[in-house]
């Protein structure tokens, strides 16, 4: 699969789009966009480079993340994929918006479930589905084997991890998964989190100072 990144937001989030190279067929993952230059932005990409949307994916329903999936609904209308137990980030996400004085336009709930173990196929290409909660209560990665990499979210960032003093979020328990879900990938398979850079397995379990 080929992936493509964009930094998003005043909290300047990853939003991913994800394709395979055979039917161009594409997903949206963690949607950010908050304005119609970041609206275009993504666009535009999609355009010219003849991708069909056919999935929104969710990592989690932290606000910085489903900015932009109103306007999702809008222009293609696709299924949402969330964890049933992130949809309680969704209900609180204008509470949230107005605590932090953002512009916010209240996302669609999601039209499908996502569990461990689930495979979304995109094209011709798959993405498996691992559970990883700590950041937020259902937090999941989407993992790409052919491609030997993964969309993490705010599970890993390099040199950190996701905050946990959020609602719904736990430390020990985010250590451990990071440990169980991602730990336990192949070294060499890069990282894409939802803030700054990528990195890689093996970087983080070397170098990362929350497993040293």
């Amino acid at each position: 699969m080929k992936l493509q990144s964009f930094c998003f937001n005043p909290l300047q989030e990853n939003t991913y789009l994800i394709w395979c190279e055979h039917t161009l067929h594409c997903a949206i993952v963690d949607a950010g966009m908050y304005d119609s230059s970041e609206h275009k932005q993504l666009q535009d990409f999609i355009e010219s480079n003849n991708l069909k949307p056919t999935h929104l994916l969710g990592t989690h329903a932290h606000i910085d993340h489903i900015f932009g999936n109103w306007w999702v609904k809008q222009i293609y209308d696709l299924p949402y994929y969330l964890h049933p137990a992130d949809v309680v980030m969704i209900d609180r996400s204008e509470t949230m918006a107005a605590l932090w004085n953002l512009k916010y336009t209240p996302s669609p709930l999601p039209t499908n479930d996502l569990s461990h173990g689930d495979t979304i196929t995109v094209g011709e290409s798959q993405l498996q589905v691992r559970f990883v909660p700590g950041h937020a209560p259902g937090h999941v990665i989407f993992v790409d084997e052919v491609g030997s990499q993964a969309i993490v979210g705010d599970t890993v960032f390099r040199g950190s991890i996701g905050r946990t003093d959020l609602p719904g979020g736990n430390h020990e328990q985010l250590l451990q998964n990071i440990e169980a879900q991602i730990f336990s990938l192949p070294e060499q398979y890069t990282l894409h989190s939802g803030h700054g850079p990528s990195t890689t397995v093996g970087y983080e379990k070397a170098n990362n100072p929350f497993f040293q």
